[in-house]
């Protein structure tokens, strides 16, 4: 009982902490412009929309029979969840070190907030719009909740993976920052958001599974259109991923925290 006591303690602080930055980066991000805190998931529902128009005016098909409505939700959310959670923790040590001066405040919890702000964004935009199509009946809805529940967890915990290294690396250099954006585009159209695995060429099958992100947008397909697609996907190797690329991230973020937390 007593060994738990500090740890609790801890993780109480640490809750509290991560609270007030959370507040703290959605008013300065958006509590004075328009519709304030709203922009969290109507920032990412615009950019969904947008592709989707645009895919829809140009009349450009995704090679299947597949609603395209559903397929591209499902693409393009998926890809919001991971991106936008390493760029937003990319530079994000120096404008707020000063907080670090707190004593309670650490580097990791600086990431942290961004994250659930960029996670809650991104599902909260799934969901709205995931439900409005449902409604009007451009979309049916998920044929296994579970599915699409699991590949949402992995990308969301890959995206923090990401968002802890990019951010841990660009404190050492800015070049990080400029390399993960580059690598950002380049990952974008092999992410799987545009395509389904079982569409290619056997011999590119398994290069682009080497990428956790298709996984996880597989999973999040099976789930909405189970029987209608044949998806590629392998939850050991998430699982394997998600731990490495986390463990990764903290370890950054720790030797990260060293450099600038005062002592």
């Amino acid at each position: 009982m007593d060994h738990g006591t500090p740890l609790l303690r801890s993780l109480q602080i640490q809750r509290r902490v991560v609270g007030a930055l959370l507040m703290r980066e959605i008013l300065t991000r958006y509590g004075r412009h328009n519709i304030g805190f709203l922009w969290i998931f109507f920032e990412p529902m615009m950019f969904t929309l947008g592709v989707l128009g645009l895919w829809s005016a140009t009349k450009l098909t995704h090679g299947a029979s597949l609603p395209i409505t559903s397929f591209a939700i499902t693409g393009y959310s998926s890809v919001l969840v991971w991106r936008n959670c390493a760029s937003r923790c990319a530079l994000a040590i120096l404008p707020n070190q000063a907080l670090l001066y707190h004593r309670n405040v650490r580097v990791i919890d600086l990431f942290i907030a961004r994250i659930l702000v960029e996670v809650t964004g991104a599902t909260m935009s799934f969901l709205f719009l995931s439900i409005f199509f449902i409604f009007i009946g451009l979309m049916t809805p998920p044929q296994n909740i579970s599915l699409v529940l699991a590949g949402w967890i992995h990308l969301s915990i890959l995206g923090a993976s990401l968002g802890f290294i990019v951010g841990a690396l660009s404190e050492r250099s800015e070049t990080a920052d400029r390399i993960w954006h580059t690598v950002s585009y380049l990952l974008f159209p092999l992410s799987g958001a545009v395509f389904m695995v079982d569409w290619l060429p056997e011999k590119f099958r398994d290069v682009v599974l080497l990428l956790p992100t298709v996984h996880g947008t597989e999973m999040l397909r099976s789930g909405f259109f189970g029987s209608l697609v044949k998806p590629h996907y392998d939850v050991g190797y998430m699982v394997t991923m998600d731990l490495l690329l986390l463990f990764l991230g903290l370890l950054l973020v720790r030797y990260a925290s060293l450099r600038v937390e005062p002592e």
